[in-house]
């Protein structure tokens, strides 16, 4: 076959198939490229894919290439690719052969030096500044005394078991560990995730809700510690409405969580100590306390003592009190004899005066006073009773008037009412015929309606009502089976029947042969009178 193109082909250049011809630059470009250093700024980066792999390109102002990072390259980085940052990635050129592409599938990313991370730091602290997330009116102070911490870190690390270690040795507290990842891609996320799920916490639920948050990492280089500059972790630690402490790194270290969070301590154990009080310190500032309280207390009962000695000594004695109610009693009971003497001497005089005036004709007189006053009001009493029997008598003569005149005016309006009585009477029974007239035309013309429609009298024209055994109507010859009971109504009497032909389903006709002639169809059958 090749012998045979071989030798149609108008020159002698050997033919290849277009998968072969791209499974050739495949191979001559990865031998060629095998291992590049390429020095690009990031553009089209979007994240990783579902799957896990991260597609963008690698640019600079004359020339693009595709790039392309595996699942297990992501999970390796030490730091977030972002758009628009300058990198440098290590890797092999490849080409792929579905659509004649060539890119540059990464195995390492760096920065293109410190001073790019710098720049990016800066200009995110000034994004986030601007947005006043950095403010230190949103700070919180830390409580004094936390009931429960909650720390953010790595599990496995040193730094939780200093933190651990630190907090029991000063003031034991109840701590929950919320691990995560503090390096390498979606560690970012992670810390985020956390600090918002302690936030979610509600007060007196299964899980205590921390008073005090701690994000905590070991020391490390710029890239190491590259997930703490995130933007999601920052708005998560001011967002926080618990207070926060950063421990990020070692003293020299910063990275913009610093500047979210409410406290920053140099070390992690410097955020242990800053997080609770040292227990034996407390214990001896309150012996303390209590001693000064103790002496103060007794200094001061010391000082009232002594005023209420001086105030006594200044109050006058017992004897010195009573010397004068007891000389105004020994007065008083000296002139007591004296005074009731002058006081008897005094109620006989008084009495002596008003007896002087109780004389036999004063008397005498007043009696006769007060019956002249008692004869004039019975005089004056008789007087208004006349009047009133008077006046009685009067009304009493004029309602007897009207009495006598009462059964001649009862009377007519008797004679009225029988009159008008009657002529109602007349007026309802003529209503009432006019309304049985009514009603009985009415009643009649229902009745010749009802006739007209009765089937019985479309009974008595030759037609019948058929019913099975139970009584139901029968309305179609299609209902009835063989040998089946039925009840035929005529209009003078119903009679019992048993069918003998016809069903509800007709057996089966042999084929008739294209020869025969058509059978005229059967006429139709009554249908129901309903």
């Amino acid at each position: 076959m090749s012998s045979f193109f071989e030798s149609d082909s108008p020159s002698n250049l050997a033919e290849y198939s277009v998968s072969e011809l791209s499974g050739s630059i495949k191979r001559t470009v990865e031998q060629a490229f095998d291992q590049v250093r390429v020095r690009g700024e990031i553009s089209g980066y979007r994240g990783p894919h579902s799957s896990g792999h991260a597609y963008f390109a690698l640019k600079d102002d004359k020339a693009r290439i595709d790039a392309v990072i595996w699942k297990g390259t992501m999970s390796r980085l030490k730091f977030r690719p972002e758009e628009g940052m300058e990198v440098i990635a290590t890797g092999k050129v490849t080409t792929f052969p579905g659509s004649s592409k060539y890119q540059i599938v990464i195995e390492t990313l760096e920065p293109a030096g410190a001073g790019a991370l710098m720049a990016l730091i800066e200009e995110r602290k000034r994004k986030l500044g601007a947005e006043g997330l950095f403010d230190p009116a949103r700070k919180r102070p830390l409580p004094y005394m936390p009931k429960v911490i909650g720390v953010i870190t790595s599990p496995t690390g040193a730094v939780i078991r200093d933190i651990l270690h630190r907090i029991s040795d000063r003031f034991h507290v109840h701590v929950i560990v919320w691990p995560v990842r503090v390096q390498g891609e979606g560690s970012g996320n992670e810390v985020a995730a956390a600090i918002e799920g302690f936030n979610a916490f509600t007060p007196g639920g299964p899980i205590a809700r921390p008073d005090l948050l701690i994000v905590a990492r070991g020391g490390g280089s710029l890239e190491d510690l590259w997930s703490f500059n995130d933007e999601a972790v920052v708005r998560a630690a001011a967002n926080s409405q618990i207070p926060l402490i950063s421990a990020v790194g070692h003293e020299t270290d910063w990275t913009l969580i610093d500047y979210a969070s409410d406290q920053r301590a140099p070390t992690p154990t410097g955020a242990a100590e800053m997080a609770v009080p040292v227990k034996a310190d407390l214990e001896a500032a309150v012996s303390a306390l209590s001693a000064r309280l103790k002496s103060a207390v007794g200094r001061q009962m010391d000082n009232r003592r002594q005023s209420v000695r001086a105030l006594t000594r200044a109050l006058p004695s017992l004897d010195q009190l009573l010397a004068l109610p007891r000389r105004r009693f020994d007065e008083a009971s000296a002139g007591l004899g004296r005074g009731l003497q002058m006081n008897t001497a005094n109620k006989r005089r008084s009495f002596e005066r008003i007896a002087a005036h109780l004389r036999p004709d004063v008397l005498s007189t007043r009696i006769n006073e007060r019956r002249q006053k008692l004869t004039e009001r019975m005089i004056r009493a008789e007087r208004i009773v006349e009047r009133l029997l008077q006046r009685s008598a009067s009304r009493v003569s004029s309602a007897d008037a009207a009495l006598r005149t009462l059964p001649a005016r009862l009377l007519g309006q008797i004679h009225r009412s029988q009159d008008r009585l009657t002529s109602l009477s007349g007026r309802a029974d003529s209503a009432l015929l006019a309304d049985l007239r009514r009603r009985r035309s009415i009643l009649l013309a229902h009745g010749r309606m009802l006739q007209s429609m009765s089937y019985g009298s479309v009974l008595k024209r030759g037609y019948a009502l058929i019913r099975d055994e139970t009584g139901a109507l029968i309305g179609a010859a299609s209902a009835l089976s063989l040998n089946q009971a039925i009840k035929i109504q005529f209009a003078d009497d119903t009679i019992n029947a048993l069918t003998t032909e016809g069903s509800a389903t007709p057996p089966p006709q042999p084929a008739k042969k294209r020869a025969e002639k058509p059978v005229a169809a059967a006429p139709p059958k009554q249908g129901s009178l309903f």
